[in-house]
């Protein structure tokens, strides 16, 4: 630990985040290989523990393994363990140890917290990690509560009730993607009840904590003239706006397909489950593979864009697609007079600067990681099936064309790292490749150039 803590002392924030995330991921990866987790006879190869683990530390879902038929009770336990670590965030979970230690979190610890959660200041860090480690745990602890009572009345298994209760719970509120059924929610296909409860909790986990947390404090209206802040307001309308959008695409297009001869309510129920799962749930009510190319396209776009920020999720975020759309419909010829404004406010550059930072970024990282599988798999694989495994990768959702367990070692290496970047987040990987640059002391001439 001493080493470690030299290291951190030495690196950037950005690149202190990544540490502590890789620590987490051997953490995890170690936990998994403790005795009793693994059923008798059977027998994980390394490369396939060490991809669940980073798959539950990036809460992104994608699996070599089947978890029901690999993993006992216990194991399945240090799963949830791990998908609450990554879901949480590890900052959050550290601070959580830190607080019951009685350790003093310094100013180092709280530059951390404030970047692993998209903060701007530093004030009030730790009472934000407080508050959302709470409200997770307690929307985990309902949503188990009412899956649990459910399960047991269709099945009088308690044990059973209780664990599937608790898994699901868990792994639809951290947008885990994880299961133990083995199919993950296609048994529950016709249960109306448990897909909104699933969707409810996935929908939680990725809208953002601080979204969650100023809705908490307006229905408790503690704070007098209480006004949403414009993160909100644009997160909020983003989010539903790509949910309501992935729900009328999937119908339209596979309204003669999929869904041919299907009940109004099904074909429905199907969409919203669908479009809700690409925001980075990973779960899903049937199987994608059976959808059109032009469907799955649509949805590997979904969860390129993925969730919101300071959530369980990953992908470029709701923000970063919310300001570049704004960005064009702003768009002027004279730049001092294009300025992007929601809301009644006005986006600051920097931000702008930012999310077209982030965008190009993951485009060049995840078209590279695609055309590096196609080589590596040389034909095993078709190019949408790693367009696919690539946008789930990135977005940290976890679904699945049904290629995770067939792949070579180094295309789930691609996978593990494009989980990684996703959950830690691309500003902070941007910046850690870049390092710390000083500001410039001077300006050249300025000087135009043809566009377009």
């Amino acid at each position: 630990m001493s080493i470690f803590n030299q290291l951190l002392k030495k690196s950037s924030p950005q690149q202190g985040i990544v540490m502590y995330y890789i620590v987490a991921i051997i953490v995890a990866f170690l936990m998994l290989n403790l005795p009793f987790v693994h059923k008798s006879n059977i027998t994980v190869d390394p490369i396939d523990s060490l991809f669940v683990a980073v798959s539950g530390v990036s809460v992104t879902g994608l699996s070599p393994v089947n978890i029901i038929d690999t993993y006992t009770t216990f194991g399945q336990i240090i799963i949830m363990i791990i998908l609450n670590m990554g879901g949480i965030g590890v900052m959050a979970i550290g601070t959580m140890l830190w607080v019951v230690l009685g350790k003093h979190i310094g100013m180092r610890e709280r530059q951390l917290i404030m970047l692993d959660n998209n903060k701007h200041t530093m004030s009030g860090t730790v009472k934000l990690i407080l508050d959302i480690v709470r409200t997770i745990l307690i929307i985990e602890l309902v949503g188990a509560s009412l899956l649990a009572f459910y399960f047991y009345r269709d099945t009088p298994d308690i044990q059973y009730a209780i664990m599937q209760g608790m898994f699901v719970s868990v792994s639809a509120t951290t947008n885990g993607g994880l299961d133990i059924t083995g199919q993950s929610l296609i048994p529950y296909a016709n249960d109306y009840f448990v897909q909104t409860i699933v969707m409810f909790l996935s929908m939680l986990g990725s809208i953002g904590f601080p979204v969650l947390l100023e809705v908490k404090a307006y229905i408790k209206n503690r704070i007098p003239n209480f006004r949403f802040s414009l993160f909100a307001k644009i997160t909020t309308v983003t989010y539903f706006a790509l949910f309501i959008f992935g729900v009328l695409i999937i119908l339209l297009l596979e309204h003669n397909q999929a869904f041919q001869n299907m009940s109004w309510h099904k074909s429905l129920f199907y969409a919203l489950f669908q479009s809700a799962t690409t925001r980075s749930a990973g779960l899903q009510t049937l199987d994608v593979s059976g959808f059109g190319e032009g469907t799955n396209i649509v949805m590997g776009i979904l969860m390129f864009i993925g969730s919101s920020p300071s959530s369980v999720g990953g992908g470029i975020r709701t923000t970063t697609f919310a300001i570049l759309i704004l960005f064009l419909l702003n768009f002027s010829n004279q730049p001092e007079k294009t300025s992007i404004k929601a809301f009644n406010r006005e986006i600051h550059i920097t931000d702008v600067q930012r999310s077209f930072a982030v965008f190009i970024m993951a485009s060049i990282l995840t078209f590279a990681s695609m055309i590096f599988i196609l080589v590596v798999e040389n034909g095993k694989v078709s190019f949408l099936q790693a367009f696919f495994e690539v946008m789930s990768a990135f977005g940290t959702c976890g679904l699945s064309l049904g290629i995770t367990d067939d792949v070579n070692d180094m295309t789930k290496g691609v996978l593990m790292l494009l989980m990684l970047i996703g959950r830690v987040g691309l500003i902070s990987f941007i910046i850690m490749i870049g390092g710390r640059r000083e500001p410039d002391k001077f300006h050249y001439p300025k000087e135009r150039i043809q566009i377009g």
